[in-house]
């Protein structure tokens, strides 16, 4: 797993078009009240959390993108520790997360 900032999540998504799997792993009520636009939702807390994952990505090679609500919050780094676990190799962690997200929008 590596652990990714802000910029560097910016400039996979503007700058690079890398192709990759950006999943906010929180409940899905946290991520309906706010999350970055080109995200999906996948909870870690659901039971069939790696299949959900595998079925996004394709296969374990592809680059995923896990982040939660802020360098608080640990789902991030579980989420990416499990994905490592299962077979998955091109993890990383955005922990700034959303809260890091936005700040830096309403900033701008």
């Amino acid at each position: 797993m590596k652990t990714i900032t802000r910029d560097e999540l910016k400039r996979m998504n503007d700058m690079e078009h890398r192709d990759f799997v950006l999943i906010n792993v929180l409940p899905k009520d946290a991520f309906n009240e706010q999350h970055i636009r080109t995200s999906i939702n996948i909870p870690l807390e659901s039971d069939d959390f790696i299949k959900k994952v595998e079925l996004v990505a394709g296969d374990k090679e592809r680059d995923i993108v896990v982040y939660c609500a802020s360098t608080d919050c640990d789902a991030s780094p579980k989420a990416a520790k499990k994905l490592e676990k299962a077979g998955f190799s091109n993890i990383y962690d955005y922990e700034g997360g959303t809260k890091d997200w936005f700040k830096q929008k309403s900033a701008a």
